[in-house]
């Protein structure tokens, strides 16, 4: 079987198909399928099923190459990975605002995309929920989703602000020893937050709403006694609270806001090594209905491959050390 797509602009060809055409070689090693642009568009020949598919996906592509965004071989791997590619009709789906990806308005990319199943999900919750809870090990994007999510929301002008927060310091937040100021003392426990803003917006307009308000990064007790309107509000490691401080985050939620709050159970730093704030709130929440609680696994990881590998033998090990 053989598509030919139609392409009246050549002026994305480059980001579409990849340095050294590499995204292309992916693709037809991918699906089994052969790429070839001809005189008359791009031609895709191989079994009906997996042509369709390459020809929806690459489509995708071109339409977004032209809101500036530039696809590399990595990034294609982790879309083809997600299970609803193949299977949905309308496959490639996934690489839309509203379904799986997220405007950023950033010089550096346009949009965000959720590159799993698992992550389509969180990205759906966070759109429909007002608090949601996100646990899953390192790479799964529990963090870098929030954060796009809560530009996405400050640039749409559906929240007034950005707070960004976490426990600092094995949970203790004795920051009153360190040099600096607040924002000094907590720089490399928020490094995570600050890493992901700063790819999706410029760093002057970073540094002017953190100076006006508009972002702010506190540690968790700064937001005692507080009421959060208006705000986005990313509680980052909640693994590293104990009950009392997720229960007083969780209260300061106001009108017109969204929290999330992400953390790791396998990676807590509190006496003892296991997350008790966190698992016990999950256990309290969950039977209210509009709190939604998404599990991320390690098919969600879009690090490395052998990050993927290492979560897989500790979870392999202490599986074998609890029996």
């Amino acid at each position: 079987m053989e598509k030919i797509i139609d392409i009246q602009d050549f002026s994305h060809i480059r980001e579409i198909f990849g340095i050294e055409d590499k995204n292309l070689k992916f693709l037809e090693k991918r699906f089994k399928v052969t790429i070839s642009l001809k005189s008359h568009g791009l031609s895709i020949k191989g079994q009906g099923d997996k042509v369709e598919v390459v020809e929806n996906f690459i489509k995708k592509m071109m339409e977004l190459s032209k809101e500036g965004l530039a696809f590399d071989r990595d990034e294609l791997k982790a879309y083809a990975g997600v299970k609803t590619f193949e299977a949905d009709s309308g496959s490639g789906s996934n690489l839309k605002e509203g379904e799986g990806g997220i405007r950023v308005f950033s010089a550096h990319k346009k949009f965000v995309f959720a590159k799993t199943a698992g992550q389509q999900e969180y990205v759906k919750a966070m759109r429909g929920h007002d608090i949601v809870f996100s646990v899953g090990p390192a790479g799964t994007g529990k963090t870098y989703l929030a954060m796009a999510m809560a530009v996405n929301y400050l640039m749409e002008k559906r929240v007034g602000r950005i707070i960004l927060t976490r426990p600092a310091i094995e949970a203790g937040e004795s920051l009153g020893f360190l040099p600096g100021d607040m924002h000094e003392k907590l720089g490399p426990y928020l490094r995570p937050l600050y890493d992901a803003l700063y790819d999706m917006m410029e760093a002057d307009t970073i540094e002017d709403y953190i100076e006006t308000g508009v972002i702010e990064v506190a540690p968790l007790a700064y937001m005692r006694g507080r009421t959060l309107n208006n705000a986005f509000i990313i509680l980052d490691e909640a693994q590293n609270c104990t009950s009392e401080q997720l229960k007083m985050f969780i209260t300061r939620f106001g009108f017109d806001s969204k929290a999330i709050i992400t953390g790791d159970i396998t990676q807590s730093d509190l006496p003892g090594g296991r997350p008790t704030g966190l698992m016990e709130g999950i256990d309290i929440l969950k039977p209210i209905k509009d709190i939604k609680f998404i599990s991320l696994g390690r098919k969600d990881v879009v690090r490395h491959p052998l990050v993927q590998k290492i979560i897989q033998a500790y979870e392999d090990f202490f599986r074998e050390k609890t029996v």
